[in-house]
């Protein structure tokens, strides 16, 4: 069930197992890809695993996928016109009011489905938080989609090859194939510049010239519907666990 199509009726009526909650983020991914790629990929992920889990008859209710947070916790790609943040303490109140008002509805164990790297330390506090406080009577953990993707997850950069390919997958539309090979040679091959386990590096523009780290080109629309389909099952497990899962 989509939340933002159903009429209040059909919630209060629906026998509902969990909800999913997508975070993602507003902010550059070089000269290929949409800004808006994190919270795009993130609510790509919640809907394959609501459709799967509404196909498994071994399943009893149904998954709420909410509205996605579109904003987040992207500071450091603030050198890149068009990139949006709030603090991690706005973020973090600001997830953990929405879980609670879905909890308010009878909607208390909640996955939180990121799809950007900075949402993921402030995700975590959100869901322990949330999980701890008795006077609410939620449980929520925190998901990330390039965390569940098996051995592709060490390929993980910034518009590189695991979300160009899942956008080439989910959303051709929007990825500007005349620019993948500029976002390849104006990008970095790794995030940060370390020295001794240190990150020297707060900012993305002072290691990437476009902003770019990987390389898009090898992100084709097969490793995407690969991508998407390894992230969904592993949330169908976890949304499993979280809804069978007493405080």
């Amino acid at each position: 069930m989509q939340l933002s199509e159903a009429t209040w009726t059909e919630v209060r009526d629906a026998d509902l197992a969990a909800a999913l909650l997508p975070v993602g983020s507003t902010e550059q991914h070089g000269p290929h890809a949409p800004l808006g790629t994190d919270a795009l990929t993130a609510q790509a992920v919640a809907d394959a695993a609501a459709a799967k889990w509404a196909d498994d008859d071994g399943r009893d209710g149904d998954l709420l996928v909410a509205p996605p947070v579109h904003v987040g916790v992207a500071e450091e790609h603030r050198a890149f016109d068009g990139t949006l943040w709030v603090s991690p303490d706005t973020f973090r109140a600001y997830v953990r009011e929405t879980v609670e008002s879905l909890a308010f509805h009878g909607v208390g164990r909640v996955v939180l489905v990121n799809g950007h790297g900075g949402n993921v330390e402030a995700l975590a506090e959100v869901a322990r938080r949330v999980s701890r406080d008795e006077a609410t009577d939620a449980y929520a953990v925190s998901f990330t989609w390039f965390e569940a993707v098996g051995e592709h997850s060490s390929r993980m950069g910034h518009g590189g090859p695991l979300e160009t390919a899942l956008l080439r997958h989910v959303a051709p539309d929007l990825v500007h194939e005349d620019r993948v090979e500029e976002a390849r040679d104006g990008g970095s091959d790794r995030w940060g510049e370390w020295v001794r386990g240190v990150n020297l590096a707060h900012d993305s523009d002072e290691f990437s010239d476009n902003g770019v780290v990987g390389d898009p080109t090898e992100g084709d629309a097969a490793l995407g519907e690969e991508l998407l389909d390894r992230a969904s099952d592993a949330l169908v497990d976890v949304a499993g666990a979280v809804s069978e899962r007493e405080r």
